[in-house]
């Protein structure tokens, strides 16, 4: 890998394939933190915690500091989601599976984001990558099966650990609180709340981030003809361009999924939002801990909907939630098949 930031930008400019999945990758990055960021405020926003444009730009900054520090201290998703595809063999075919995994992924994610609806970033990209991978190589054993059972393992289990925390926090808040007069507590949740966002967007950052610098080593080798590394170390400079992009996007908000996530779904107060933060931070906490690639998306929606059906089961629009599953359902096969039809295309009809 590149030393410093200055011989990567050198070599960059030498190298036009090195440029171009560059950019691709940049690209992806950016638009995980326009279309995924905005789950991690939807809730503080929902309920009047915070101002809108504010939250963004606490989001964007906890975003940066995410992706910092958690691979510092642990790059096990990164790790995953490198070897999580097999790319090896001729390095100019593999370069262009990948650039094309990523037009897919980019393609799914504009999609999602003008109908509105929170799709996960992160198993897009799984499925792109697949893909492209299966069209390279015309079999399946192009994907790594041990580490796609982690993605569906963490699918899993975020999921339902995301509903079974909220479910229980916010019981436990409600009882710790019972006594309390309403007036007294709706100042110290709505400020629990924007601590609470400020969690889910660093941990936004640390599981995602993670993701797409994986992504971003995968496509500087291949493109340099390295398509056989298997050990690697993620540079401090790295991180700062991911992070950096992944704000970037960020700043450029997404009122639609806001909407979608914190006003549609479920009705929340300010304690129940807290309760759906802390309990999704918490989630992507131990799973970024364990190495496990998981949806930012998906954990917080369940921890909202946990948080919801502690009151009721009524209280949840579950129309909301269907469509919200149908959309996380098709994206494995939809994206899936996109990045294998791309990918084919410039490989052997183009």
């Amino acid at each position: 890998m590149f030393d410093s930031f200055s011989e990567f930008l050198v070599k960059a400019a030498q190298n036009r394939t090195l440029a171009f999945i560059v950019i691709l990758t940049l690209g992806v990055i950016f638009v995980n933190g326009w279309t995924d960021a905005p789950n991690a405020i939807a809730t503080a926003v929902a309920t009047k915690a915070i101002p809108l444009k504010r939250a963004i730009l606490m989001a964007a900054v906890c975003d940066f500091l995410g992706v910092f520090f958690m691979t510092l201290v642990n790059a096990k998703v990164a790790e995953t989601i490198y070897r999580i595809v097999d790319f090896k063999g001729d390095a100019k075919q593999a370069y262009i599976a990948l650039a094309s995994a990523m037009a897919a992924i980019v393609m799914w994610a504009v999609i999602a984001f003008l109908y509105g609806i929170p799709t996960s970033e992160s198993h897009a990209l799984v499925a792109g990558l697949s893909g492209a991978a299966i069209a390279l190589h015309k079999n399946f054993e192009a994907v790594n099966k041990a580490e796609w059972g982690k993605v569906l393992y963490g699918l899993v289990i975020s999921s339902f650990l995301g509903f079974f925390l909220g479910y229980l926090i916010v019981q436990v808040l409600e009882a710790a609180f019972r006594h309390v007069k309403r007036e007294k507590t709706e100042r110290l949740f709505k400020a629990g709340q924007i601590v609470g966002s400020a969690m889910m967007s660093f941990m936004h950052g640390a599981q995602d981030g993670q993701k797409f610098m994986g992504v971003f080593l995968l496509g500087a080798f291949l493109a340099r003809g390295e398509g056989n590394v298997t050990e690697f170390e993620i540079p401090i400079w790295l991180m700062m361009l991911c992070s950096g992009f992944m704000a970037l996007g960020t700043c450029l908000g997404g009122g639609r999924i806001i909407k979608k996530v914190g006003l549609s779904m479920v009705k929340l107060s300010p304690h129940q939002g807290l309760s759906a933060d802390v309990a999704a931070a918490l989630s992507l906490l131990m799973a970024s801990l364990w190495g496990v690639p998981v949806s930012t998306t998906h954990t917080k929606t369940t921890a909202i909907m946990g948080v919801g059906a502690a009151r009721s089961m009524r209280n949840v629009n579950w129309n909301v939630v269907k469509e919200m599953v149908f959309a996380w359902v098709l994206t494995f096969p939809g994206c899936g098949a996109l990045g294998y039809l791309i990918a084919y295309f410039f490989l052997y009809a183009s």
